[in-house]
């Protein structure tokens, strides 16, 4: 059981890996599709890779939605496979480990409990399905509430480039907020733009100038 399921988990992550080395962020929202909300989705994940490294693969598989996340997350912050592969297979097998324990040393619980589902027959389904309807319902509201944050408002970089080029530049801010994983700090930025922490906004956003108008460009 511990080789079926750790080989099964360490290929999962492997072909998750490469997928996300190859297609980037674009996995990456198709994953958080079903989410809320994508963008915090991406975020959150990539949050604990700012906070906590590369460690995070260790344990990141006890984390639900950070589970899925980590592999392609890594990939497409092209972190070296090697590397990959020791801190995952680590996560792996720690995970692996601590269920089948949890399992083994709860055994009699988990029989009794079993049981009793049994005994309850009818009465269990009916509690089964309206848990369902109740978190589909906590779905649906949640999608609703969070629709606005699915259109971004977007400008041409020609329009742009022409107000900057106009007597009305002084009162345009370009924001860099590019990713952590994928921001050089001795790379090439837009002129006279800054930079700011994508994981750090709360803070951020209180040094921003608010007579002026703010264009943020990412990944």
């Amino acid at each position: 059981m511990i080789g079926i399921s750790f080989v099964a988990m360490l290929v999962g992550d492997v072909i998750l890996y490469f997928t996300g080395r190859v297609s980037g962020w674009a996995l990456l929202g198709i994953l958080c599709r079903l989410s809320a909300n994508p963008e915090t989705c991406i975020l959150r994940s990539a949050e604990y890779f700012y906070r906590r490294g590369k460690q995070t693969l260790l344990f990141a598989k006890f984390i639900p939605g950070i589970n899925t996340m980590a592999p392609p997350l890594a990939g497409s912050m092209k972190m070296r496979f090697w590397q990959f592969l020791r801190l995952d297979f680590a996560g792996a097998l720690g995970y692996t480990l601590t269920y089948l324990a949890v399992g083994y040393l709860s055994r009699d619980f988990l029989a009794a409990t079993l049981r009793g589902f049994h005994a309850a027959g009818r009465a269990m389904e009916a509690v089964l399905v309206i848990a369902f309807v109740v978190y589909a319902i906590y779905r649906i509201v949640q999608y609703r509430k969070h629709k606005v944050y699915r259109v971004v408002p977007r400008i041409q970089v020609q329009e742009l480039a022409a107000r900057l080029a106009s007597e009305d530049a002084s009162h345009v801010l370009i924001v860099d907020v590019r990713s952590h994983g994928y921001y050089d700090s001795g790379g090439a930025r837009i002129k006279n733009s800054i930079r700011i922490q994508p994981n750090n906004l709360e803070e951020e956003i209180k040094n921003l100038p608010r007579e002026k108008d703010i264009y943020l460009y990412c990944t």
